[in-house]
């Protein structure tokens, strides 16, 4: 009966990137995915690599940080061993805010100035005495991050099950032996909870995670150039891609399960980048989606070791799946090999909700 190390439950970017680096320092790793490899959450993701204090929760802060730190260095080697281009772009995010004052956003310090004036950064953006301020951010196309994620761990020999549905970890005198799922079972001495929004299906500890539904939309730019950086604005946000592709996003909703989109939220999000960029109105719509974050009670992943000796947890990364799949494949995969990881993970323990 052929057995592995680590079983990793699910195929998204966390459970993908942490299987990478559990198999770089030598052990043998199974991922087991439910559907189709990077097709859930990271599929649908928007990419901003926020990692400022404007959206993030006090204890994720440092996480973010450092994980946006990793990213060139993390994109570079995934680019180099896969072969595949990974669309990291530098130029940083125009925050349009809401009606109040801009100096008294929270994470607002003289170095988030505009570098120039609005009108030389963005032409094509409305102004309409907007006040903006700059941060210095990155943003990736998560679905090629995700190919080279794959890739990499498949040439890594990372062994990969799809369509197979993880009902179940196996226990045998209060330790974990491996999964059941809907079609045979997997066996190994350790297992990691990957299954983001899914995660709280799992018996035997059910995880408070829950789907939040974000709907998005892709336009074809007339130019590519029309729109170099991330613009947020109170009512969409826009993230250019390289080859001319223009995301617009996204709602948050809590609509269980369900991934359908819905025209009328579409067509608002539409209407909310044509206000900013007028000469979107020549953009052609190539698609939209809905996508279901892994949601937590408090808004803060799930990171670490179970009551159950072998069994560990790394999920409900809610909006920061992309952001944070450096720095939870690195601080993880130590817990995981029995090594102190550097940073103090007892703000996302799993047995904060027992």
């Amino acid at each position: 009966m052929k057995t592995w190390d680590v079983i990793v439950i699910g195929g998204g970017i966390i459970g993908l990137s942490l299987a990478l680096a559990l198999r770089r320092r030598g052990a043998t790793v199974l991922v087991v995915e439910r559907g189709e490899p990077g097709r859930e959450a990271s599929h649908a993701a928007g990419g901003m690599l926020v990692d400022c204090g404007l959206e993030l929760p006090e204890p994720l802060q440092p996480l973010a940080a450092s994980s946006a730190r990793m990213y060139p260095d993390f994109v570079h080697e995934l680019q180099l061993e896969s072969g595949i281009n990974v669309d990291l772009r530098d130029y940083g995010t125009i925050v349009i805010p809401p009606p109040e004052h801009v100096h008294e956003r929270p994470g607002f310090t003289v170095n988030s100035l505009l570098p120039a004036p609005l009108s030389e950064l963005e032409p094509a953006l409305v102004e309409r005495g907007r006040q903006a301020f700059y941060l210095k951010e990155r943003s990736v196309d998560p679905r090629g991050l995700v190919a080279a994620v794959l890739k990499t761990a498949k040439l890594r020999g990372v062994d990969l099950s799809s369509g197979h549905e993880v009902t179940a970890v196996i226990m045998t005198e209060d330790r974990i032996t491996g999964v059941s799922t809907n079609k045979t079972s997997f066996h190994a001495s350790k297992v990691v909870n990957c299954a983001g929004a899914w995660s709280g299906k799992i018996a035997p500890h059910r995880f408070p995670t829950r789907p939040v539904k974000g709907q998005m939309l892709c336009l074809i730019m007339p130019s590519r150039t029309m729109v170099k950086h991330v613009i947020r604005s109170p009512h969409a946000y826009l993230i250019p891609r390289s080859d001319g592709r223009l995301l617009v996003g996204a709602t948050v909703e809590e609509a269980g399960f369900d991934k359908r989109t819905d025209p009328a939220t579409i067509q608002h999000l539409h209407r909310a980048a044509l206000d900013l960029v007028p000469q979107l109105r020549d953009a052609k719509i190539l698609e939209d989606w809905a996508g279901l974050r892994p949601g937590t009670p408090d808004a803060l992943p799930i990171l670490g070791p179970t009551e159950t000796s072998g069994y560990y947890v790394a999920t409900g990364h809610f909006r920061d799946g992309i952001l944070l799949a450096p720095i939870t494949a690195k601080l993880m995969s130590a817990v995981i090999e029995g090594r102190a990881p550097e940073r103090d993970l007892s703000a996302f323990s799993p047995a904060r909700f027992q």
